[in-house]
């Protein structure tokens, strides 16, 4: 008999066997097809994800052929992909050029339509918000693919928009409102809905060209109160005259009048580098600035193969049972001459025949479930697909990947089934085999070599050696699970019936309990590794983030003198329309001289005020003067985080002026302001500005309890009410003032760093003005909040504004969540099929179990517990391992850190490591316990007898 013959048969056997054990057939199948359906569906939404040059061209230039933009630089030299240019003559010109005439600067015979945006207030559902309006004529060929029409129409007269509908969400609006830009007053109707398919988030409106900027600016202009729109550059969409489109010769004609050029032809067909000026010049600029990470490229090599991994510790498990349920089939195929190569085959063919079917059915099904869910998938990514990207040599790997996981999962089990002899697979006896006492010494041997080694590739900043000694250890610990789920036995005796079964269970079946609990490992490994370090560079970006205001507050602000006289109004709106809680406190501005907000034009033409820092210890940043390299290498990270920490240093490297427009930082305010919004409730400190002193919150300003004020009090000549009562040179002061002083930890109050009382400010000579107020709020604004006070505001007369933090970007709590939601379903799946297979393993033992007159409970705790074990102890030890590599790739950003400070003594190197307890404790107690439950819901208590099986 051939080689091919003796297979064909084997597969035969294998696949009547597959249909006659359909439920352990399908678990197999479902094994193999769930990750390959993964990897297809990553694969393919992946490569769509990524938009082609061609793609990205499409989304900024639409279907036009070119799009014509004035550099503002004069005649100038650029790139085929317009992505760079520079000025022609490479000098800066002695006068400012002239705006290109776009019109003459066309080739001949092409039609051209216009782009120009202005930023507006318009009328909404809620109140009025501040958008885009971008005058485009939406309707023409040429702006296909850059906005498509998803509801409704296309304007068609100058009293016609369309919206986004991330605009219309946010205002509450339709297709059929109507919408009042409110500085001109000219009310618009949307006709359609569209979309950018390069930026689903953008909120903007489009009306025909001439609608909106000028009517506008003719209103302005005959009206002194209505303020003239600030329209941006004018750019324009061409197409040519003929199928050439626009060439490389139309580009430097339109380059010698000042014009860029984003041409689809030159894009397409880019001219050699000898017939480019710009590189005569700058020949860098020919370095391919393409380029492909390779670390991206490694992070999906270690998803696939992990995918991999967890395949053939779970399906392994499926084939011994099925090999040891068949084992009379395979006696019966040795006592008619088949040796144990033949027997082999029979379980490989297996293998075979359930892995080709698993991987069929994932590829297949992993692209119609891309297919279907492509929206939800494009809503998340934040553009649309520019096409569903299907490399057939991708799927084709990824479906003969599938297939070799099917055979690799079968080979141990045919191994172990071709050693065992005839007598033994007709009797049904298993024997017994002592298990290996090299292995896990071995395992924990490699375990603590990849353990070291991962550590030292952090210290060292090599990411590779932490790659490598993360697997080296991860699979030093697979090895040694054996040995630990056969500790698991020795704990049953302290439980009661049901938990000493499942751990005795467990530890007399290693075979099939470990390569389960290595699944579970392997998923929870990877999702605390990229949980941790997206925790931890998490907690890195909150605290780079530099806030506005203090947490928790919103601030209300008048832009000048007439707005202030609105502020009570404006107060109204604030109070009624946001979430505030408690009290409100008022601001005021300072200046000496002439206000530096009206009297800009002219440098020396207003006051000045400066709040003078000692020097010394205490005083002077130690990072930011001389020798602050030398100290910044004797530095921990944890030192140089409590340095920069310090008020001296505090406010050397960032110092945000929320409520002034210099850096002094001073307002004048009273107790309500510390109570309110720098969060200081002493009594002491409300008593001195009660008594006129000054509240300093940066104690390094201060000196032997008080601090030198300067001011320059410096009068325009415009300023006519205050140069007649100040005559002459303008008048310098200093001033030393007694000062509270706060403790150190609020010298981050953001805006501030001292409170001046009112009294004091005038016994100083300088002049005040109210500002605006700060509230204490529940939760921050939401759209609908602001756009409702702003409406208020902007009927009392406009010209004041609310102001929230933004607050650090939390995006990564998605990703944590699916990362979450991804172990969660890998342990709870590998979990259940262990407990399947036990069930189906032993199922003499429960006929037994059930003889002896257990209760009917009894059987199914004892599912909700095997179930548990599998679940709780995967998770514990994929905790432990996943975060070796995290910490170690921590400590390689540490160490990068730690590098750039020594160069920039005022660079942060705070580089913490923080668990995300959220995960771990849902993995940890949530998962199993939800694991145990359903394998105890869906497990039936009663059975009917059955005779012993020999």
């Amino acid at each position: 008999m051939s080689v091919f013959t003796g297979w064909r048969a084997a597969l035969r056997i294998a696949r009547r066997d597959a249909l006659r054990a359909k439920g352990r057939s399908a678990l197999v199948v479902a094994m193999i097809a769930l990750p390959v359906l993964g990897v297809t569906a990553a694969d393919i939404t992946y490569r769509s994800a990524d938009l082609s040059p061609a793609e990205q061209l499409t989304a900024e230039i639409g279907s036009a052929d070119a799009l014509y933009s004035d550099a503002g630089l004069g005649p100038i030299h650029q790139m085929p992909d317009g992505d760079m240019y520079d000025r022609a003559s490479g000098k800066e010109p002695s006068e400012a050029p002239k705006p290109v005439d776009m019109r003459s600067v066309f080739p001949k015979g092409v039609r051209a339509i216009s782009e120009q945006s202005v930023s507006a207030t318009v009328t909404t559902s809620y109140g009025i918000a501040s958008t885009e309006i971008i005058e485009l004529r939406t309707s023409d060929r040429m702006v296909r693919g850059r906005i498509d029409l998803v509801g409704g129409a296309f304007p068609q007269a100058t009293g016609e928009l369309v919206a986004t509908e991330a605009f219309l969400e946010s205002a509450g609006l339709h297709v059929g409102s109507d919408v009042e830009v409110t500085t001109s007053g000219k009310k618009y109707t949307i006709t359609g809905a569209v979309e950018l398919p390069a930026d689903l988030s953008a909120k903007a409106l489009y009306a025909e060209p001439g609608a909106v900027i000028a009517p506008w600016a003719a209103l302005a202009e005959h009206d002194k109160k209505v303020p003239a729109p600030q329209p941006g550059e004018t750019r324009w969409l061409v197409e040519g005259a003929g199928d050439a489109g626009i060439v490389w010769q139309d580009v430097l004609a339109a380059n010698k009048a000042g014009a860029l050029v984003t041409s689809r032809q030159v894009f397409e067909n880019p001219p050699p580098d000898s017939e480019v000026p710009l590189l005569r010049s700058n020949p860098q600029y020919a370095v391919d600035r393409s380029y492909a990470s390779d670390e991206t490229d490694a992070a999906l090599i270690t998803v696939v193969a992990m995918a991999l991994l967890e395949v053939v510790l779970l399906a392994g498990p499926a084939f011994a049972v099925g090999a040891r349920r068949s084992r009379r089939q395979l006696g019966l195929l040795g006592t008619c001459g088949g040796d144990r190569s033949q027997v082999r085959a029979v379980v490989l063919g297996g293998g075979v025949v359930l892995g080709g079917v698993g991987a069929v059915a994932g590829v297949v099904t992993g692209l119609v479930l891309t297919t279907v869910f492509r929206p939800m998938i494009e809503g998340w990514a934040g553009h649309r697909f520019g096409s569903l990207a299907l490399h057939p040599a991708d799927l084709l790997v990824i479906a003969v990947l599938g297939l070799v996981t099917g055979l690799l999962a079968a080979f141990a089990p045919a191994i172990v089934a071709g050693r065992q002899s005839v007598l033994e697979s007709l009797t049904g006896r298993r024997g017994v085999r002592r298990s290996s006492r090299v292995l896990p010494i071995t395992g924990a041997c490699v375990l603590a070599v990849g353990v070291l080694v991962a550590v030292y590739g952090g210290t060292s900043g090599n990411s590779a050696l932490v790659a490598g000694g993360s697997v080296v250890a991860e699979l030093g610990l697979l090895a040694c699970i054996p040995v630990i789920v056969g500790l698991l036995g020795r704990l049953g005796r302290r439980f009661p019936l049901s938990p000493r079964m499942a751990l005795r269970d467990a530890a007399r079946n290693r075979g099939r309990t470990a390569p389960a609990v290595a699944a579970v490992m392997a998923a929870v490994a990877g999702s605390v590794a990229i949980a941790t370090y997206m925790s931890s560079s998490q907690a890195e970006s909150d605290y780079d983030y530099m806030p506005m205001l203090t947490e928790g507050t919103i601030s209300l602000s008048a832009g000048d003198a007439e707005a202030a006289e609105r502020l009570p109004a404006a107060r109204s709106a604030v109070e009624h329309n946001m979430a505030v809680t408690g009290g409100r406190a008022d601001i005021s501005r300072v200046w000496a001289g002439s206000d530096c907000n009206v009297y800009y034009e002219d440098e020396s033409g207003c006051g000045s005020m400066t709040l003078v820092k000692p020097t010394g210890k205490g005083h002077t940043c130690p990072l930011a003067g001389k020798g602050a390299k030398e100290l910044a290498a004797r530095l921990s990270a944890d030192e140089h985080r409590a340095m920069m920490r310090t008020p001296a240093c505090v406010d050397v490297r960032f110092s945000v002026s929320t409520f002034s427009s210099d850096s002094n930082n001073i307002v004048v305010g009273d107790a309500a302001l510390l109570d309110t919004y720098v969060k200081l409730r002493d009594p002491a400190a409300a008593a001195a500005l009660k008594a006129g002193t000054p509240v300093l919150l940066n104690e390094a300003y201060a000196e032997n309890g008080e601090v030198t004020l300067k001011a320059v009090h410096r009068y325009s000549p415009k300023d006519t009410k205050n140069r007649k009562l100040h005559p002459g040179k303008a008048r310098k002061t200093t001033d030393r003032l007694k000062v509270y002083v706060a403790k150190p930890e609020y010298a981050t109050t953001p805006g501030i760093r001292m409170i001046l009382p009112q009294r004091t400010a005038e016994r100083l000579g300088l002049y005040t003005q109210p500002y605006g107020s700060v509230y204490a709020v529940s939760h921050q604004p939401t759209d609908a909040e602001n756009q409702r006070t702003s409406a208020t505001i902007d009927q009392a007369g406009g010209g004041l504004w609310v102001q929230s933090n933004s607050g650090p970007n939390d995006r990564g709590s998605t990703i944590l969540l699916i990362l979450t939601l991804f172990a969660g379903v890998v342990t709870v799946g590998a979990a259940a099929i262990t407990t399947g297979l036990a069930k189906a393993d032993a199922e003499a033992d429960l006929t037994t179990l059930s003889a002896v007159g257990a209760p009917p409970r009894v059987r199914r705790s004892l599912s909700g517990f095997q179930c548990l074990v599998v679940a709780l102890t995967g998770v514990l030890l994929g905790t432990a391992a996943g975060l070796v590599p995290s910490v170690a790739l921590r400590l390689v950003d540490l160490r990068q850190a730690m590098e750039q400070m020594r160069e920039q003594p005022m660079e942060s190197a705070y580089t913490p490591i923080v668990l995300p307890w959220a995960t771990i404790g849902l993995l940890a107690v949530a998962v199993p316990l939800l694991a145990g439950g359903l394998a105890a819901a869906f497990t039936r208590s009663r059975v009917a007898l059955a005779r012993r099986a020999g």
